[in-house]
């Protein structure tokens, strides 16, 4: 276990900065149960800093193998309807919702992809208001992360369980700034340094992005009006949030059918408990029109199939390659830390924020405005030491944005 001090200082980080609890706010907090010191931390943390009522979730990735197990097919076909009222009504009063990643990446990997794809489809839709309002930011949440056995053991194979964990613990701090002598204020400089970057490439509202790198040729046009984000966000009460503690990236929007080329990950793909690894994309006009996979092709396909539009690009992220989890050099098989070491594509679901005005826009308007709508929205990471990335203007001047996998600017 980490040291008490520790644990109270990511308990302190994660309801000052990154759900950044207000006064008489609500909080959701969807925890394992291997971790209950820091939920309870946070918890206290929470109520100190004002909190109006504190709801903690838990769950058990060993539940949630037995269901994916032995549930009847009529069981994946249905969302709990009064979870579904409960997580809107919070985001409809403007609360925070809080989810502690601890899942093994490769605890489903021998369920049937189908039945994973097929509740995927119907929580998603029974989910589609709620993820609307965190979209356009009506509400605050955050993703952060605490080990458990089975996700450290992947990580670190060769220790024994205890110190697998200890040492996920310490990666874990390293990446979110913990080991600063003050982690809020760290965290306050480098969303400093995010916006920097946010702002320069929105005013240069580049019309394409040419990434090129081993095994990647790939064109992505930017739509009209395009805005980067990252870092620091702002719910619509102008409370500011970090959604994704780490983060290292600034990102947008890709327009929904201008990509085209090969793209080819550099780090292996955790999707619904299974890993996908050394796969690779062909798109024509926003498409992917080939795939294949050296490891979960059949994951892959499951998940490219999942409705209409999961097959054309949601988000392009840029993410320097020397930031402090690529540094680590640990691949944590957990996406919320590998694709802030890479340069990263989404597939699925646009973020309405990546538009001007796009956040009162309905469906329709933001398709007409070029961003794909999915209910599938899934990093994977393409980048790498090797990787450059121009930029074209509208007048088709190249400009340098990434050389050598780092900042050009």
């Amino acid at each position: 276990m980490p040291t008490m001090v520790d644990l109270a200082k990511y308990a302190d980080l994660i309801v000052r900065t990154a759900v950044h609890i207000q006064q008489g706010q609500d909080l959701w907090i969807n925890a394992s149960i291997h971790n209950p010191e820091l939920v309870r931390l946070i918890v206290k943390r929470a109520y100190e800093e004002g909190a109006k009522q504190v709801h903690v979730e838990w769950r058990d990735e060993q539940v949630t193998k037995l269901m994916y197990s032995l549930a009847p097919d009529e069981a994946l076909e249905q969302y709990p309807a009064w979870r579904a009222q409960a997580m809107t009504s919070l985001a409809e009063q403007g609360g925070a919702y809080l989810f502690i990643v601890s899942d093994d990446p490769e605890l489903l990997k021998e369920i049937d992809p189908k039945r994973l794809s097929d509740y995927s489809r119907v929580s998603s839709a029974a989910l589609a208001t709620f993820r609307k309002y965190m979209s356009a930011k009506r509400m605050t949440w955050s993703l952060v992360a605490a080990p458990s056995d089975s996700w450290a053991k992947l990580v670190f194979p060769e220790l024994d369980t205890k110190a697998a964990v200890e040492a996920l613990w310490d990666a874990i701090f390293q990446a979110v700034r913990v080991k600063a002598d003050n982690p809020v204020q760290a965290w306050e400089e480098h969303n400093r340094i995010l916006l920097a970057k946010r702002a320069y490439l929105n005013d240069k509202q580049y019309k394409k992005l040419h990434y090129r790198a081993p095994g990647t040729d790939l064109v992505i046009r930017l739509p009209d009006y395009h805005l980067w984000n990252g870092g620091i966000s702002k719910n619509e009460h102008g409370n500011t949030f970090n959604p994704n503690v780490p983060t290292e990236e600034v990102y947008t929007a890709p327009h929904r059918d201008g990509t085209n080329g090969v793209v080819r990950s550099t780090k292996p793909l955790s999707h619904q408990g299974n890993l996908i690894e050394n796969f690779s994309l062909t798109f024509e006009n926003g498409r992917v029109v080939d795939f294949k996979a050296e490891k979960g092709y059949d994951s892959l396909k499951q998940m490219l199939d999942l409705d209409n539009h999961s097959r054309y690009l949601g988000e392009a992220a840029l993410v320097p390659h020397q930031s402090p989890i690529s540094d680590s050099n640990i691949i944590f098989f957990n996406t919320l830390f590998d694709e802030n070491a890479s340069n990263h594509l989404a597939l699925g679901n646009a973020y309405p924020t990546c538009v001007e005005g796009g956040t009162t826009m309905s469906r329709e308007e933001l398709e007409q405005a070029g961003l794909n709508q999915s209910i599938l929205h899934v990093d994977f990471m393409i980048g790498s030491a090797d990787m450059d990335i121009d930029g074209i203007t509208e007048d088709g001047r190249v400009e340098p944005v990434f050389r050598k996998g780092n900042w050009a600017f």
